[in-house]
């Protein structure tokens, strides 16, 4: 069998599409990789945020309503009957 040797264009699509390709496995890689380093920290930032949660039960009551953007505190609507408040 004689040797067979691809198109210079040929050859040319096919490296291009390979390293197009390897690119995107690098990229993929890295989006894991930034991931796992993510993920320890959002753990973190949620036990900081339940421990501060209970903080802020203990004292403005466990159904305070907390405006973030203020920081305003109300105390929770009395419920509803009939579409009118009791």
């Amino acid at each position: 069998m004689a040797n067979k040797k691809l198109k210079e264009e040929e050859l040319k699509k096919v490296q291009e599409l390979n390293q197009k390709f390897l690119q995107a496995k690098i990229k993929i890689a890295d989006t894991v990789i930034g991931l796992f380093n993510t993920v320890p920290v959002v753990e973190v930032i949620q036990g900081e945020f339940n421990d501060l949660e209970k903080e802020l039960i203990k004292e403005y009551g466990e159904n305070a309503i907390i405006d973030l953007r203020t920081g305003e505190v109300k105390d929770p609507e009395e419920p509803k009957e009939n579409g009118e408040n009791k």
